[in-house]
C-alpha cells in the first residue's frame, strides 16, 4: 500500500480513507483513458447495481453531460456497455449497441475482471466483435472490478 496524491492509501487500484470527490477524481484518469472527451454523448446500456459508479460519475463529468439511458434513439459516439456471462448473447448485444453509434464511435465493453463473478474470456468476445461487424483495438483496466475492451467498426466500413 502506499499514499495516493489525495491522501487516502491506494492498494490494488482502491483508494481507502478517501472521500468520494476523491475517489472520482482519480476514477477521472480512467475516463480519460476510455477516450471521452467534453461534448461526447455516451450512451450506457447493461447497468445494474455491480456497476462502477465512481467511472460512471467519471465519464458523466468528462463528457460534461448524464449518461444517455439505453433506450434513447439519439446517435452516440461512445457506448459504454456492461456485460456479464449471464447476459445473453455477446455478439447480438453489441449488434443492438451499434445501431446509433455515430461513425467512428467506439464501444467499450465493460465486464468483470477475471476471477469476479460474470466474467468474459477474450476469446469469447474475440469471436463476437467481428460477427458483430466489430475489431477489438485495446484493453484497459477501467475500475477496480471491470476491464474495458475498446471496440471499433474496421477502418473500411467507415
Amino acid at each position: 500500500m502506499g499514499a495516493s496524491h489525495s491522501g487516502g492509501l491506494q492498494a490494488r487500484g482502491r483508494t481507502f480513507g478517501a472521500t468520494r470527490e476523491e475517489r472520482v477524481t482519480a476514477t477521472t484518469g480512467r475516463a480519460d483513458g476510455l477516450g471521452v472527451r467534453p461534448g461526447d454523448a455516451v450512451q450506457e446500456i447493461g447497468w445494474d447495481s455491480d456497476c462502477d459508479e465512481d467511472l460512471r460519475a467519471a465519464v458523466s463529468a468528462a463528457c460534461g453531460s448524464e449518461l444517455i439511458d439505453e433506450d434513447s434513439h439519439e446517435v452516440v459516439n461512445v457506448v459504454l456497455l456492461w456485460f456479464r456471462e449471464d447476459d445473453g448473447d455477446l455478439a447480438d448485444t453489441l449488434m443492438d449497441a451499434i445501431v446509433g453509434l455515430a461513425d467512428n464511435g467506439t464501444i467499450w465493453l465493460l465486464t468483470p475482471k477475471n476471477g469476479r463473478d460474470g466474467h468474459i474470456e477474450a476469446a469469447d468476445i474475440a469471436e463476437a466483435a467481428p460477427i458483430a461487424g466489430l475489431q477489438q483495438t485495446s484493453t484497459v483496466s477501467a475500475a477496480p472490478e471491470w476491464q474495458g475492451t475498446r471496440l471499433v467498426s474496421p477502418r473500411s466500413k467507415r
